[in-house]
């Protein structure tokens, strides 16, 4: 079945275009949440109407993207926390208490797009990548000292 995409869907596409899936996924899935509309002549015409809000939405969202992205780079982010011997945390540093730590400093961020594979369990200083857009991304850096 080909559907519209109204919005961008990970591993499918972005909004506003044509794509292939099947039936299922399209009957059950993509249009019961908005995500996307049949592909019929109607559709398609209408299509054309909006993919120039769309476009434009899209840039406006990556425009902003990449300006936290630059905020985010600049900033240096310093979480103070318990350590024992050999700078081994009493507990450890999560996304959460980096997304606090940032929101300290005036950046809201939600803690999934802070992209840790684990929790940092040891003091030092880290550089953190943030996922901000789906083609935006920064680097942050994170200091873990002792208290």
């Amino acid at each position: 079945m080909k559907v519209i995409l109204k919005s961008d869907v990970k591993d499918l596409g972005d909004a506003g275009v044509v794509v292939s899936v099947k039936d299922g996924f399209a009957r059950n899935y993509l249009i019961p949440k908005n995500l996307a509309v049949e592909a019929n002549e109607k559709n398609i015409k209408a299509l054309e109407h909006e993919r120039k809000k769309i476009l434009e939405a899209a840039r406006k969202v990556k425009a902003g993207a990449e300006d936290l992205a630059s905020k985010i780079s600049a900033l240096s982010v310093t979480i103070n926390a318990k350590a024992g011997d050999e700078d081994k945390l009493f507990g450890s540093v999560t996304s959460m208490d980096i997304a606090d730590a940032l929101k300290l400093q005036g950046v809201d961020i939600d803690k999934k797009k802070i992209v840790l594979d684990e929790p940092i369990k040891r003091l030092g200083a880290y550089t953190i990548p943030v996922k901000i857009h789906s083609s935006v991304s920064a680097q942050l850096n994170v200091v873990v000292t002792g208290e």
